[in-house]
């Protein structure tokens, strides 16, 4: 069985999202988590499920993974048959893990930077300035439906996922590549499901 420990209007909307894309039977569990208005707390028993206490985290069978990309990775080798992600033996496995590493290895915490006003020391950290990966993920998206090509797979969710919500707090200026994406996610039925889903978990 899949448990996902999910808190309303938070990142975990993306796996969510994607259990919604799969088709596959799931529960949720409610979580407070630490809110920016100070609001919410941890549960002490959930820190055994996610040692900072966050969203997301899945249970599967009573195991723990934590990390929204190490979620939808293994969400995906799971359920193959879906064909949200390339497995082993497919030329498109390499981009689909780079593009999964880069969405919280490098465009979070450039839009992080940019968000806190932070100066970006060039070359002494791991990722790119947000202009410059704001840059490298226009040239993609202009030449491409979906990051992976024609086809639409998990890497959608996450990475662009988190590109729809930069958008919607402003972080990202809105640009015609990003915008024709963005409404190419918007159209999808799964995610008006999970929409309606995280409503209604929130006024539980």
């Amino acid at each position: 069985m899949l448990t996902l420990y999910h808190a309303p209007r938070s990142r975990s909307f993306r796996i969510l999202w994607l259990l919604e894309e799969l088709g596959v039977p799931y529960d949720t569990e409610m979580v407070s988590i630490r809110r920016r208005d100070g609001s919410g707390h941890i549960p002490p028993d959930y820190i055994d499920i996610h040692p900072h206490g966050k969203v997301p985290a899945l249970v599967h069978d009573g195991v723990p993974v934590f990390e929204t990309p190490a979620i939808a990775l293994y969400l995906t080798d799971l359920y193959p048959q879906a064909g949200l992600g390339p497995v082993v033996g497919d030329p498109q496995r390499g981009p689909y893990l780079t593009w999964l590493a880069y969405s919280t290895g490098v465009f979070e915490p450039a839009m992080t930077e940019r968000a806190f006003k932070t100066a970006h020391q060039q070359g002494s950290m791991g990722w790119g300035s947000a202009d410059e990966v704001e840059q490298v993920v226009t040239r993609v998206l202009q030449s491409r439906a979906y990051f992976l090509g024609e086809h639409f797979s998990a890497v959608d969710i996450v990475l662009g996922g988190a590109l729809q919500f930069m958008m919607q707090v402003k972080l990202i200026a809105e640009n015609p590549v990003f915008s024709a994406y963005a409404e190419r996610l918007a159209a999808r039925p799964a995610m008006h499901r999970a929409l309606q889903r995280d409503g209604d978990i929130g006024e539980a």
